[in-house]
């Protein structure tokens, strides 16, 4: 009864949560905030310098500039943007969703200092003779839209009046917004920049009023406009553009359609690899992943986190990531299977074993998400963040949830004498009295002999750093505006595109380039590069005809050489920081010469995806490092659990005495971890190439950069961090004469225990 109980717990568990999920699903996703990148809008920093001599810009003054510029969005209708003060001087504003994007930038940079000075550009009154919220949109006598503005005291309204009068026959009133001191005439500089001259009335009788009517050439949205942000305050600072990215709602509905799709395709594969592979427990995998997958978006919906496009890969890879544990504690399993045990005891076993390297990997790829945290920009932290959720999520699911789930049929005994559903052969089965240890279990891999050949490997791989460091130096990197500054334009259009069709429309637009790319899949994609940064006049301009154009409002993303230069630092020292803490990790899990092999290996798999960059010529930009981040913290992961063998096969020997012990201990522990190494890598190709041939044009050089590193990554754990390994062991050996090996396998104390 006791063994039925146990499965009838298993299908009221899946019952219910079926349903939780089904129910609750849609709710969560519709709650579930969307990036700009993906449901268009766009996304300024400002650098924040003082207005006048003498201001000091500190954090009051950087919260009121904030709260300034929250007045002026709540004119736009957006919900919920995100304004965050960065740094000491930057204040960065997020608006997804907007629907004028150009009309949005100028009512947020727009200083709406209003003034008025008589012929002589002598000031006579600012804004701060107006009346708090006394501004609004009218029409004047001949129904033209005017701004109605009240003001604090007439008596002083009189008094200007009364010198204009004075001044005849040069009696104007000129009226400015964002009027910058020293110009020669209203007249010229009108020409010059139109939004900052209003009007110039001639004044011809003294007035005594607190209500003045502003009329000029004006719509009726752009007298509401001014109006609205008279009514906001004048900004208390100035206001300098370094870096802006504006994404069409076209290009943000497409990116998201395709990349969930690839998704899709992904976790379906991995999903049936592992039923395929690993039978029974591949379909609890499946069952657990899936669990991962929902409470992810459910913490997204609890934290109120914003899915980006690099977020919604994250989440992707995660699930690729996740069945990592699944597939190292598998392996486990099927081994004890094999010497003998029980499927009780090999359960037991095989659950406690895998703990730890399960532990240390899942570590290892946290710590360098938290470095892109920390150190990214705003896409990059959304990645950062799916990746750190899901790295905590899929712990808990892929070790506890699943190792509970599978428990519950291997405690029914429902499988007792039945290891073809743990796809384990009745064949390749020990008798339990043959005292046969997992660790001497045969592989297919046992004919390689994996240190023998090191130093060809060594060479090999010493060739091709060496060409990479040629090639890059020869043939560069094809830098993005990143890290180059300069504007980038990025076309989607309701046709097929080709260069001189896209030149000649920018032409039009005396906005020539001969730096364009055309792409899509069906040639409906185009990028041209600007090494300068267009203004805002131009930006509007360009938006506007492409849109008429070409059906679709293109992206736009301006970088200053000053943030260009500032990416490119912090990739390096978020590159540097999380190289120092896996060191360190390391050596504390395990020794000081493991970590620093593990590190080279990393380093070389990691350098190796930019001269491959540079011969294929992909755009390098910002997702370019989070992805080398991302090979960071992974590639690692194979070598984790090789040397966690390798601890293994010494505490057998406790002592290494020959030069042979050490390549008996190496060849060893890579041909009984080969098998799950190239399992686990698999899994996380299958999702990266499933991004990279279905997903956005937007991340498939991120994907490309993955699935290089990824394979890379493979190949340096084997040939290059265990041999390196060897090198450095078979010195100490030389010096000691003989080696004590580890004195017992360190564990984590909250390992559980199923």
């Amino acid at each position: 009864m006791v063994k039925k109980n146990r499965i009838i717990v298993f299908f009221i568990f899946l019952i219910a949560f079926t349903s939780v999920m089904v129910a609750s699903s849609s709710g969560i996703l519709k709650n579930i905030k969307l990036g700009l990148d993906l449901q268009g809008g766009f996304e300024i920093l400002y650098e924040v310098n003082p207005a006048k001599k003498g201001q000091v810009i500190d954090e009051q003054a950087l919260a009121a500039t904030a709260e300034a510029l929250d007045k002026r969005v709540n004119i736009l209708g957006v919900s919920e943007p995100v304004i965050q003060i960065e740094g000491d001087n930057r204040i960065r504003v997020q608006l997804a969703g907007v629907e004028d994007q150009n009309e949005a930038r100028e009512i947020l940079s727009t200083e709406a200092n209003l003034s008025f000075r008589d012929a002589n550009d002598k000031l006579m009154m600012d804004g701060t003779d107006l009346k708090e919220g006394g501004a609004k949109q009218t029409f004047d006598e001949n129904g033209k839209p005017s701004v109605s503005i009240e003001l604090k005291s007439a008596d002083k309204f009189k008094q200007v009046t009364q010198e204009i009068v004075n001044q005849a026959p040069n009696n104007v009133l000129v009226i400015w917004l964002d009027h910058e001191e020293g110009k020669d005439s209203f007249a010229a500089e009108s020409q010059k920049a139109k939004p900052k001259y209003i009007s110039a009335p001639v004044v011809n009788q003294v007035f005594s009023q607190d209500t003045v009517s502003i009329v000029g050439d004006f719509t009726v949205d752009e007298a509401k406009n001014l109006a609205d942000i008279l009514n906001a305050g004048a900004l208390p600072v100035k206001l300098d553009e370094i870096y802006s990215t504006s994404v069409g709602a076209s290009f943000g509905l497409q990116a998201m359609d395709k990349t969930v799709f690839a998704g899709v395709i992904g976790v379906l594969a991995v999903f049936l690899f592992m039923i395929f592979y690993y039978r029974f427990p591949g379909f609890i995998a499946t069952i657990t992943l899936t669990v991962y997958s929902y409470l992810t978006l459910l913490v997204f919906d609890w934290m109120n986190v914003v899915l980006t496009l690099p977020g919604i890969a994250a989440l992707i890879l995660g699930v690729g990531m996740a069945v990592d544990a699944n597939i190292i504690t598998y392996e486990r399993i099927k081994e004890e299977i094999k010497v003998g045990k029980s499927i009780k005891a090999a359960f037991k076993a095989g659950n406690q074993s895998s703990f730890s390297a399960v532990t240390d990997a899942n570590l290892t790829t946290l710590l360098a998400s938290a470095v892109l945290f920390f150190y990214g920009t705003s896409s990059v932290k959304g990645f950062a963040t799916s990746l750190i959720i899901g790295i905590l999520g899929s712990f808990i699911t892929n070790v506890y949830l699943s190792r509970w789930l599978l428990g519950l049929w291997v405690k029914s005994g429902i499988f007792n004498k039945r290891p073809g559903w743990f796809g384990v052969k009745k064949k390749e089965i020990h008798d339990i009295s043959e005292n046969f240890d997992t660790l001497d279990l045969p592989t297919k891999f046992d004919r390689f002999d994996f240190v023998k050949h090191r130093r060809k490997f060594f060479a090999f791989s010493g060739i091709l750093l060496v060409a990479g460091i040629i090639c890059l130096v020869v043939l560069r990197l094809n830098l993005g505006i990143d890290f180059t500054s300069g504007t980038r334009v990025e076309l989607l259009a309701d046709k097929t595109l080709n260069t001189e069709m896209v030149a000649d429309q920018l032409e039009k637009l005396d906005l020539p380039t001969d730096d364009i790319v055309i792409s899509g899949d069906e040639n409906n994609m185009a990028v041209a590069r600007f090494k300068g940064n267009l203004s805002k006049a131009e930006i509007a301009s360009l938006k506007s005809h492409f849109t008429d154009e070409f059906g679709a409002e293109p992206n736009v993303s301006s970088v200053t050489p000053t943030v260009g230069e500032e990416l490119a630092k912090n990739a390096m020292k978020a590159l540097l920081i999380a190289v120092v803490g896996l060191i360190i990790f390391v050596t504390f899990r395990f020794e000081l010469r493991m970590a620093v092999a593990a590190v080279i290996a990393l380093l070389y798999a990691t350098f190796f995806i930019i001269p491959f960059f540079s011969v294929t010529g992909l755009e390098v930009d910002i997702t370019f490092i989070a992805a080398l981040l991302t090979v960071v913290g992974y590639s690692i992961n194979d070598t984790i659990v090789t040397f966690d063998r390798m601890r293994e096969n010494m505490q057998r020997r406790r002592y290494l005495k020959t030069y042979e012990d050490i390549v008996d201990v190496v060849n060893t522990s890579l041909r009984q971890t080969l098998g799950r190494s190239v399992n686990t890598v698999l899994m996380v190709a299958i999702t990266v190439i499933a991004l990279m041939i279905f997903g956005s044009e937007a991340i498939r050089p991120f994907s490309i950069a993955l699935l290089v590193g990824l394979i890379v990554g493979t190949y340096s754990s084997i040939f290059i961090a265990a041999q390196l390994w060897v090198e450095w062991k078979n010195k100490e050996l030389k010096k000691k004469g003989v080696i004590k090996t580890f004195k017992e396998k360190r564990t984590y104390s909250d390992e559980p225990q199923v």
